[in-house]
């Protein structure tokens, strides 16, 4: 595999969790991960706020050439702490391994749901 497939280092400027959620879908995010290496990629997520700390401690791993999504309502750092919800953000993913990282938000508040993704910005 190519070693110069993706990055990094990745960030995510527009992160926010729903407080609520309306119907059977409930509203998150998700940090998408593709690994198209050869060697697990272990994963670190920060959090940035506009009027608090950060928050780090998020790990999580993807397999050599596998996906991982990561449910930002279903993550905790190593405090146990959750992603705080009703609360703009933005995340830096780091990992030891070159990765490719999409970012979705599923937000089910009103009757309409709506789906967002993009590609996370990479640090080169």
């Amino acid at each position: 595999m190519n070693k110069k497939i993706g990055s990094k280092v990745w960030f995510i400027p527009d992160g926010f969790y729903p407080p609520i959620s309306n119907g059977a879908y409930p509203s998150h995010e998700a940090i998408c991960v593709l690994n198209p290496g050869d060697r697990d990629a272990n994963i670190e997520i920060t959090l940035f706020f506009e009027d608090r700390d950060k928050m780090g401690g998020f790990r999580q791993v993807c397999k050599a050439e596998r996906t991982n999504h990561i449910r930002m309502d279903k993550l905790k750092n190593e405090k146990g702490e959750g992603v705080p919800q009703g609360v703009a953000y933005a995340m830096m993913v780091e990992s030891d391994q070159n990765i490719i990282v999409q970012y979705s938000r599923m937000d089910t508040t009103q009757a309409e749901m709506a789906l967002m993704t993009t590609i996370a910005y990479p640090l080169d």
